[in-house]
């Protein structure tokens, strides 16, 4: 068991391996791979090693969300904000596709999945990814996109479950401080 799996049981109210073995949660993920993750964060200060690590595990894992989520992360930290941006797509796709909705987040509707609820995995990482992807585009300079994103955001989980409104009043305040 990864110590991310054992972390989560700890301190899962479930107590059980029924969520956990869940690919969002690395259920599935190869060992070899999941081996290679752990070595490209022990080596996330050597770009290529980290990098040969990463690619190492999409190898064995092609597209599994423990590689995409690892790869995601580490361009975002690293500052490689274009590369993160680029993850967040493909994640927001991926999940698309295992909710059989549009892979186009500006043509999913609120009905497509439990947007607004916990207990949707999939559906909450489609919500999470596509809150990076509109905080990213406002980091790159994307305001249009970023706030395209946000209201999308609040329009699949208007009890804004997701914390949406807090990058809303961002670009609120960077508009005020432009008038």
């Amino acid at each position: 068991m990864s110590a991310a799996q054992q972390i989560s049981r700890e301190t899962s109210p479930l107590g059980d391996d029924s969520l956990l073995s869940h690919p969002l949660f690395g259920g599935g993920l190869p060992p070899l791979a999941e081996g290679c993750l752990a070595q490209a964060g022990q080596n996330y200060s050597a770009d290529n090693l980290a990098e040969h690590y990463l690619g190492e595990a999409q190898k064995l894992a092609p597209n599994h969300f423990a590689v995409l989520i690892a790869f995601y992360r580490y361009y975002f930290y690293k500052g490689r904000l274009n590369e993160a941006l680029a993850i967040s797509n493909i994640c927001m796709a991926k999940a698309a596709r295992e909710k059989n909705f549009s892979t186009d987040w500006r043509a999913v509707e609120k009905n497509d999945a439990a947007f607004g609820e916990y207990d949707d995995v999939i559906a909450r990482f489609f919500m999470f990814c596509l809150k990076g992807y509109a905080y990213l585009s406002l980091r790159l300079g994307d305001m249009a996109e970023g706030r395209a994103a946000i209201e999308k955001l609040l329009q699949l989980d208007a009890g804004d479950k997701i914390n949406a409104r807090l990058l809303l009043g961002i670009i609120e305040r960077r508009e005020d401080d432009d008038e």
